[in-house]
């Protein structure tokens, strides 16, 4: 009898490259709010939502990770990770959602959670500026005036880049923000005669749980988004920008519900 919650299932059950959940998240955020193209933002959604305004987000992670039984953020090889998440701002029955066109991480792991969930996760490399516990000219201060960069590239070019300087804190988060957003399970058949018809076709909102967050800096910022031959996203690219943040994030994942399947 083979074993796992993810592939490979094997005797012992270890080798799967997901452990069941649940899953507990710890990480340090730079958010830029921004507005973009309202048609465009609309052509980017699945049935069954619908875009509630131009407003944006695009989030750049440094995330540690643990299961329940395990002490994984001992072996940081296997606990952390980078990605960048673009939100939309939609609706689902009138009622404000978050809805992740695209989502780029550097570990299998964490695309494999993801793909789970209905983040529609690909591999990417994200960088951003780190400050410490030093006073330095090689860092930035989590505080007024510090200042931030990010990056992410994927397939080898550049495709977005962000800088925030920070003023003041703020008691909002960054709009829309990631913890219940609402994805698409899609997973496809290869049948020669089902390639139209997926075996899971379905939007779910997460359950994100035992949600801690810092105290959250706001302040203004700059988001460039490039041309890449492999992905729409630059459609999504800025018309004007809002506001850039920076906070720490802690939440745990072991939940969610369909909230209809699509036809």
């Amino acid at each position: 009898m083979i074993k796992g919650y993810t592939l490979p299932r094997t005797p012992l059950g270890k080798s799967s490259l997901v452990p069941n959940p649940p899953w507990h998240y710890v990480g340090n955020a730079i958010a830029v709010e921004y507005k973009v193209n309202e048609d465009i933002a609309a052509s980017f959604l699945p049935e069954g939502l619908e875009l509630s305004s131009a407003q944006c987000a695009v989030y750049f992670i440094e995330w540690q990770y643990a299961s329940e039984t395990g002490e994984e953020y001992l072996d940081p090889v296997c606990s952390q990770y980078r990605e960048t998440i673009v939100l939309l701002s939609a609706s689902y029955n009138g009622s404000p959602v978050a809805y992740c066109p695209f989502i780029w991480v550097d570990q299998d792991k964490a695309l494999m959670r993801g793909l789970i969930q209905g983040w529609p996760k690909q591999l990417g490399e994200t960088w951003i500026t780190r400050p410490y516990d030093l006073s330095s000219k090689a860092a930035p201060v989590v505080g007024e005036g510090g200042k931030f960069g990010t990056a992410l590239s994927t397939n080898g070019r550049r495709l977005i880049e962000a800088k925030i300087t920070l003023e003041e804190k703020t008691n909002s988060f960054p709009s829309p923000t990631f913890a219940g957003a609402v994805l698409l399970r899609h997973f496809p058949e290869l049948v020669k005669s089902k390639h139209d018809k997926p075996a899971v076709h379905e939007l779910v909102q997460l359950k994100s749980r035992d949600v801690k967050v810092s105290p959250i800096w706001k302040g203004q910022a700059s988001l460039n988004i490039f041309d890449h031959p492999y992905t729409e996203l630059p459609a999504l690219s800025p018309t004007s920008i809002i506001a850039g943040y920076r906070f720490s994030v802690a939440l745990t994942v072991d939940d969610l519900y369909p909230l209809r399947d699509l036809k």
